[in-house]
């Protein structure tokens, strides 16, 4: 025997004296014949697996030794065995070696100078024999998933052969659970973490993670947190730091799949620096980019937080791709923006014109993600909101309430009153009030409350009626909260339903409502109740001021520009006041009082010598913004309009300034303007007077 022989035996038999005899370390390979060998492409050319033993039986994952610790990260350590680490500095297979027959590495030369055949054989534990093992042919995922029905059986073909790469095995496994029902997979779930099998896979991907294939590495690591694998076990952030290193091999092919891992998993630090890798890489391989799905799938997740630069650079490059979007790339448009933070308007428009042209057929998700889109990218596009509206209108039969109510809602959010839309509920609900549950009926009283929409619509009685009487049908089971909510959108609405109003007056449920969680936002809610009990034509009620506390001054605008005006106008500031606060927590920017003739500005200092008689009219002005009117129209919102009622109710007529006309015009016109407001002997319309729409 050489002496280079003898060297790696005794090598190999210190080796066998470090590893616990209650687990062997399995060396086998497989017998592949490689035409050009390569020894970066070795297992054994890079061998620095961590070997891990457990004292104590375990079959779970996560009571073994792959709970992860990293930096300040404290995990509970009482109750586990101890992790044993191994490192094996690195092993040279020599090129002419022979052994005896029981502990033989046999390296034949062949005439391509390369390495035809390497056999490498198992201990068992308490014999002296050794004997001869190697692994199956590799097994395809698609093979897998195709002859597997569940996840067990993937392990349990695992545990019977298992092939290298064990990537595999995941992989089959999530395509598999995508095919099962919640229900099926969350048991199928729980008994593959309890099968024997499922720890060893987990030890064998750990040591086959760096010689592993970079495709296979990025499709085993978003199976296993797609199947749940807790983030914080070793498992899986020992994949993320070795794709971390290798993140140079991904390219186009791969940068969706590592997109999407990044987009499924929980921040922290490795994912955060994965995050800062993807966005180097998008940097660099932007305009290589082809497919236009995987442009989308990086925009979703480099994160608000990227650099403005980077994402102009996607957006430039989206818009270069715009001639070949299809109507699903147009869709996920609106997401991938939103999940960058980035408004690009030209984009938008240019995708909801796909999306207008063909909206028929648009699954109820698409919608919802298009509109929530549009709400956080602060995108106001009228003609697809209304387009939108009017294919829900047209294929009315075809959706749940709950879907119907949950559009509303997006609507509402963005300020669009689709009237079509809410006509049709209206006539719905009249015609079968039994459908309504409490949950629905409270979404449905807040859309039509806020947009203001009964206002001037002809069952109006009808459907306040029906909605009033599905709640005092279950008035003993609806929650103070509930109750709350619904009489405060009646009171918006201007209806004061008598037993609703009688049972949240109940001191023991204002108690409850003043001591919960949420006491803020019903303090505001309750303060609406007594203002519309106290200034609209109602019944008589008990007034709840004392029981409640004092709501804070609404904070005032100097409206400089408008100050400067009415100077001009009426000749100085003593002919107007400013920042008036009115009782019931009510303010308004600016008061001007009148004579009898409507035609004469009456001074504030003469109002002492000024018979009562002479005053006509006392004027609020009030400078709006947008969000008080529904979108696209002068139709005021449900707060805007009870506000006006009231004022009129105290004896004010209501100017409406709007800012965003007003800061267009110069001071010669913005006087103009206000003097035509003024004097006009018109009341305010109220109605549905369209506007040209500048968003």
């Amino acid at each position: 025997m050489s002496n280079k022989a003898g060297s790696f035996l005794w090598n190999l038999r210190q080796l066998n004296t470090l590893v616990p005899r209650s687990k062997t370390v399995e060396f086998c390979r497989p017998k592949f014949v490689y035409s050009n060998w390569n020894p970066r492409n070795h297992p054994l050319n890079d061998f620095d697996n961590r070997i891990q033993s457990s004292r104590s039986s375990s079959r779970y994952l996560f009571q073994d030794a792959f709970i992860f610790k990293s930096g300040d990260d404290a995990f509970p350590t009482q109750g586990r065995s101890t992790l044993t680490v191994l490192r094996v500095d690195r092993l040279l297979c020599p090129r002419r070696l022979s052994f005896d027959s029981k502990h033989s590495v046999v390296s034949v030369d062949t005439p391509n100078n390369g390495l035809k055949k390497v056999s490498f054989h198992q201990e068992v534990s308490n014999e002296d024999v050794l004997t001869k093992e190697t692994k199956p042919a590799p097994i395809s995922y698609r093979k897998l998933s195709q002859e597997c029905n569940s996840l067990s059986d993937v392990l349990d073909t695992f545990s019977k052969a298992p092939t290298f790469p064990s990537s595999n095995y995941f992989t089959a496994m999530w395509t598999i659970a995508k095919r099962m029902s919640e229900d099926q997979k969350r048991c199928e779930k729980q008994l593959m973490f309890t099968h024997p099998a499922f720890n060893q896979l987990c030890e064998h991907i750990m040591r086959e993670a760096k010689f592993m294939r970079y495709g296979h590495l990025l499709f085993s690591l978003h199976a296993m947190v797609k199947l749940g694998i807790p983030q914080n076990t070793l498992l899986v952030q020992t994949l993320l730091r070795v794709i971390q290193e290798r993140i140079n091999e991904c390219d186009e092919k791969y940068l969706s799949i590592l997109s999407a891992i990044i987009e499924a998993m929980e921040p922290c630090q490795n994912v955060h620096v994965l995050q800062a890798g993807l966005r180097i890489l998008a940097d660099q391989q932007v305009w290589k980019i082809k497919r236009v799905f995987t442009l989308q799938a990086v925009m979703k997740c480099i994160g608000k937080d990227a650099p403005i630069a980077l994402k102009r650079k996607l957006e430039m490059k989206a818009l270069s791709e715009l001639d070949r979007f299809s109507i699903l790339n147009s869709q996920r448009m609106f997401e991938a923006l939103a999940a960058m933070n980035h408004r690009s308007v030209v984009l938008l428009n240019e995708c909801s014109k796909m999306v207008i042209d063909n909206v028929h057929g648009f699954p109820f998700k698409i919608l919802m993600n298009i509109l929530q889109s549009c709400k956080d990218l602060r995108y106001h596009n009228l003609d697809l909101f209304k387009g939108i509206a009017d294919y829900v209108v047209a294929t009315y039969d075809i959706w749940k309430l709950k879907q119907v109510i949950f559009l509303l809602i997006s609507f509402e959010n963005l300020g669009f009153r689709p009237i079509g839309l809410m006509d049709m509920l209206m006539k719905k609900v009249v015609e079968e009030p039994h459908s309504l549950n409490m949950k629905n009926i409270v979404s449905i009283l807040h859309v039509y409350s806020s947009l203001n929409h009964v206002y001037k619509c002809e069952n109006k009685e009808q459907f306040l009626e029906v909605m009033a009487s599905s709640v005092t049908g279950c008035l003993h089971h609806v929650s103070s909260e509930n109750l709350l909510s619904v009489v405060s959108s009646f009171c918006l609405m201007n209806y004061f339903p008598l037993a609703l109003v009688n049972q949240l007056l109940q001191k023991d449920v204002i108690s409850e409502l003043l001591t919960s969680d949420d006491k803020e936002r019903n303090v505001h809610k309750l303060h609406i109740l007594n203002t519309c009990l106290k200034l609209d034509d109602t019944f008589s009620y008990k007034a709840i001021d004392s029981l409640l506390p004092q709501m804070p001054s609404s904070p005032s605008d100097p409206n400089t520009k408008v100050t400067e005006a009415l100077n001009s106008l009426l000749g100085g500031e003593g002919y107007f006041s400013k920042n008036v606060q009115l009782p019931h927590n009510y303010h308004i920017d600016f008061e001007i009082r009148m004579d009898t003739n409507r035609n004469q500005v009456l001074p504030f200092s003469d109002m002492d010598a000024t018979s009562a008689t002479d005053i006509q009219r006392l004027v609020a002005v009030l400078c709006v913004p947008r969000s008080t009117y529904c979108l696209g129209s002068s139709h005021p919102r449900g707060f805007f309009a009870m506000k006006m009622r009231h004022l009129n109710a105290m004896g004010f007529h209501v100017i409406v300034v709007n800012n965003w006309e007003l800061d267009q015009l110069e001071m010669e016109d913005a006087v103009t303007y206000l003097k035509t407001k003024i004097y006009s002997v018109e009341d305010l319309p109220a109605g549905d007077i369209n506007l040209q729409s500048t968003y």
